[in-house]
């Protein structure tokens, strides 16, 4: 008998994690009022909680409990098979905070609370229940976790906790078909995609157990198999025997967890009234205080008071920067980091010597607890008249940076602490140069965008004076312009305090504006998910930057000049004069006056315009020098913005390329590229996939590339249920070939590439609203036959037009349209009429195409770090569908296989696509060799 537990004992087994997620999937998005702290699912969990306490009092009510949760992602399978739960999605950063309130909560209702370092709570739960069982008592684990149901039989049932059904060994045996004693064969042959347990390919539960049936278990089986009749079956199982026994030791639980507490620990306790209501009083659960003071009698505490900002009505004070503090010494330094601590929220800003985060140093750091609360601390201000003499002498007045720094960090990375900044990943890079990882953080910059992607841009002046009234110092007032601008750390600390501290109040006062309105706008989900976690994501991978061949860019340059010598010698021959092809007045007085040429437009300067799109329409015509200058014209752009420009952007410390994503630069959730623009490299042409090569790995690496495959025509398949595309997708058909089929009439085999070519145009066209003005100059062909061809493609599909019509229609009457993923894009201007109304109408068509696909991109790149931690690898560019990573030469296959596994499993659990998401890899020396 184990000590404390035998025969007539009653052990129940809460699956923690169980509870969390479900509590977290079935509640709407929750924060608490007083600080907009994550709630909902410590909500729910409580709520079940509460609900099993009061439903355990009857006859066969446990002796003993406990509450089992995983301490950590990382097991001792990671060990057996490092890509185990390789695929398994990040966890939501709302939820990330509420894990340890699930285990204050736990306690709170005195129930025990139990995890394991390296174990997972399955193997807890199966531990305990075989020790209970050789003990003589009884065992109900309260989940409905399929990996639980090789322990039911012998004392041992599961509950489901939603269903209230019994599950025993026929429900078991329903499930799996074989008993609870060979489950584990089953699923080592069946595998598991959730967890990424591989066992063998093609082979599903039905299959599994048919097999296991006939053999009796999974070692016989696998001795035996060359007696399978089934060829391809009998070769999958000879092939991947290893990979099978690997499986198995991945999902067979650990019955010899090391715990180190007696069953004694486990004994019902009745909660302690005063410790469960302080808990949910500070929680805020005013309806779940009410009850469970009711049910032991005692007095439910007061609910704690609203934060001013957020009291319903509550104006606050107009912002007065006479209060704000300078902290000089390390006595008020502590005293506000008290403050932040107690408070548990604090906005953030730096000041720095320039705008490149990974160059520019920390001038001061501004922060603020509340209305005219705000404090700026000066770390690296020069004293202005020693400067003029270039001595760089530190300003009086200011704490050692290193001493300040020391103090900050405990707090900046304290997980009891909210940091919100506006545009935070600026600071959060500046401070991770420093050695301090912000954590957690929210973003105004960010929330606004959430709420109102597309309405406005999302920088703080504009932000102040929409939504605060407020116009804020602006920076020339302390710096100048022109030949007189100064350093920031030449301003005058007490000058530098008034601005720094304000930007610090600005934002508090814009998050405590923003924060509420998320879940009343349904955006929570989005801003949770798709943007908050992009941050500390994004600044690792500009911080790890790209090398570049310097040399090659250099070579290519010169090789450019060359080329565009020779193109202006052709121009000027064809103009019969020579002119400056780079000056639109004088190439529009060539064409349109010289020349003759129609469809030239002067503008009120009198100018004729000379666009690519007037351009490209007179080359399509069969006018050599516009189509010569179009040429000349993209070498030069690839001269200037690539070749010249990107040696000069090498950062001198790491000798690699850092460029700075957007997360809120477009409406659809697309990331913006800048300093420099890796996104806009051309691909259709020769001379710009070779820029790519100037992208090269570090000795020893290689370069791995892997781009969704047609991600906004399987999006359009889903969203618009278009049978015949979502059939092709699911059986691997060339798609543009089988649309020219639909569309034409001509059979996939042995089409014609130009018939193919024509259906890849429209089906790439349709999804931006092409027009067929526009088919006809992609495709130079008169613009009736691209008019006749799309109005065939709409006959083909009409499921397309039911899709766009239904979203303008959405669009019209809400005045935005969202994603599936819940992301919201403001559509200004598509109840205007005239041209305005027509751009609109395709932004609105697009937008849920694009950003699907957008934040699909996003959900794997905010999943990948967990997924491939384990790997020698790095994450450094995402170039719209693609995402290319670093990796050591050894660890190309692992990083491919654990990165797909993210990539092609990123809409679920959220969205279920009626149609797979393919992605294709390649690795190379260099990026052009990687795509």
């Amino acid at each position: 008998m184990v000590e404390g537990f035998g025969k007539g004992h009653h052990l129940h087994l809460i699956d923690g994690s169980a509870f969390i997620f479900r509590a977290y999937h079935a509640l709407p998005p929750l924060t608490r009022r007083s600080d907009g702290l994550p709630i909902g699912a410590v909500a729910g969990f409580c709520n079940m909680l509460w609900k099993y306490i009061q439903d355990g009092n009857g006859s066969d009510a446990p002796t003993h409990a406990a509450v089992i949760f995983d301490h950590s992602a990382k097991t001792f399978r990671n060990d057996i098979y490092p890509l185990y739960k390789a695929n398994r999605p990040e966890l939501p950063e709302d939820l990330r905070p509420q894990f340890p309130l699930t285990r204050e909560a736990t306690r709170a209702f005195n129930i025990a609370c139990i995890e394991t370092e390296g174990y997972e709570a399955d193997d807890i739960i199966a531990t305990l229940s075989c020790q209970a069982r050789e003990a003589g008592g009884r065992v109900t684990i309260i989940s409905s976790d399929k990996d639980l149901m090789q322990l039911v039989g012998g004392g041992v049932e599961m509950l489901d906790p939603i269903k209230g059904k019994a599950i025993g060994p026929d429900e078991v045996r329903e499930k799996f078909g074989v008993g609870p004693e060979r489950v584990v064969d089953v699923q080592a042959l069946a595998g598991d995609s959730v967890d990424n347990v591989p066992g063998a390919p093609g082979i599903g539960i039905k299959t599994a157990a048919q097999l296991i049936g006939e053999y009796g278990d999974l070692e016989t089986l696998l001795a035996r198999a060359e007696e399978i009749r089934q060829p391809k079956r009998r070769q999958t199982l000879i092939e991947n025997a290893e990979q099978i026994r690997i499986s198995k030791r991945l999902v067979q639980l650990d019955c010899a967890t090391p715990l180190d507490f007696g069953f004694d620990t486990l004994s019902i306790r009745e909660p302690e009234p005063g410790a469960l209501l302080d808990f949910l009083t500070r929680m805020e659960f005013r309806t779940l205080t009410n009850r469970v003071a009711e049910r032991f009698g005692a007095e439910a505490p007061p609910p704690p008071e609203a934060a001013p900002a957020q009291a319903e009505g509550a104006e606050l004070p107009a912002i007065e920067r006479s209060l704000y503090t300078i902290i000089r010494d390390e006595e008020a330094l502590a005293e506000w980091l008290a403050e932040i601590a107690e408070k548990g929220v604090v906005a953030i800003d730096t000041e720095t010597t320039g705008l490149d985060e990974m160059q520019a140093e920390l001038v001061g750091v501004s922060l603020c607890t509340g209305p005219g609360r705000a404090a700026y601390l000066p770390l690296g201000h020069v004293d202005g008249a020693a400067d003029l003499f270039g001595s760089g002498a530190r300003a009086a007045g200011q704490m050692p940076m290193a001493r300040a720094l020391e103090m900050l960090k405990p707090v900046l990375e304290d997980a009891a602490v909210l940091k919100i900044g506006q545009n935070i990943k600026y600071d959060w890079k500046i401070l991770a140069r420093h050695g301090i990882r912000m954590a957690p953080i929210d973003d105004t910059m960010l929330l606004s965008y959430a709420l109102n992607a597309g309405a406005h841009n999302h920088g703080m002046d504009e932000l102040a004076r929409e939504y605060l009234g407020h116009d804020c110092v602006p920076i020339k007032a302390l710096i100048g312009s022109g030949k007189a601008q100064i350093g920031f750390a030449q301003v005058a600390i007490d000058k530098a305090g008034e601005y720094a501290a304000e930007d610090a109040e600005v934002t508090w006062r814009l998050w405590h504006h923003f924060r509420p309105k998320l879940a009343p706008n349904r955006v929570t989900t989005a801003y949770e998910r798709l943007e908050r976690p992009m941050v500390p994501v994004l600044a690792a991978m500009e911080m790890a930057g790209v090398r570049i061949d310097a040399e090659h860019l250099k070579r290519m340059s010169n090789a450019f000049a060359q080329k565009m010598a020779g193109l202006e010698d052709e121009i000027h021959g064809l103009a019969g004069e020579s002119f400056n092809p780079g000056s639109p007045k004088q190439l529009g007085e060539i064409l349109f006056d010289k020349m003759g040429l129609t469809g030239g437009k002067q503008g009120k300067t009198g100018a004729y315009s000379t666009s690519a799109d007037v351009l490209e329409d007179l080359a399509a015509e069969g006018h050599d020098l516009p189509a010569r200058v179009l040429d000349w014209r993209q070498l030069s752009k690839l001269k200037s913005t690539y070749t010249d420009a990107l040696p000069t952007f090498v950062n001198p410390e790491t000798g690699r390329v850092h460029t700075s994503y957007s997360i809120a630069g477009a409406q659809t959730g697309r990331l913006a590229s800048t300093d420099p623009n890796l996104q806009n490299i051309p691909v259709r042409t020769e001379e710009g996939r070779r820029i790519r090569e100037a992208f090269i790995a570090a000795p020893g690496m290689r370069l791995v590339s892997l781009d969704y495959s047609q991600i906004e025509l399987r999006i359009l398949a889903h969203v618009a249920a278009i049978p015949a595309l979502k059939q092709a997708f699911r059986e691997g058909i060339d798609i543009h070939a089988m649309t020219a089929s639909q569309m034409f009439g001509v059979p996939v085999e042995g089409m014609d590439p130009m018939i193919r070519r024509r259906a890849k145009a429209i089906n790439f066209g349709v999804i931006y609203g092409i027009s067929g003005f526009g088919l006809a100059r992609n495709l130079r062909i008169p613009r009736s036959e691209a008019q006749a061809f799309i109005d065939t493609y709409f006959e083909r599909f009409p499921e397309i037009r039911a899709y766009m019509d239904s979203t303008v229609a959405d669009a019209k009457e809400n005045g935005f349209v969202r994603t599936l993923f819940g992301r919201r894009i403001m559509t200004p201007g598509i109840n205007q009429s005239g041209p305005a109304a027509g751009g609109a109408r395709r932004a609105a068509i697009n937008a849920p195409i694009q950003g699907a696909a957008a934040d699909i991109i996003r959900r794997a790149m905010i999943r990948m770090p967990e997924a491939i931690s384990g790997l020698p690898a790095t994450m450094l560019l995402q170039v719209h569908d693609e995402l290319v990573f670093e990796v050591e030469e050894g660890a190309v296959d692992d990083l491919i296989a654990a990165a797909r596994a993210v990539m092609e499993g990123a809409a679920d659990p959220a969205v279920h696509l009626d149609v797979p998401l393919v992605v294709e890899a390649g690795q190379g020396a260099s990026w052009a060799e990687a795509h």
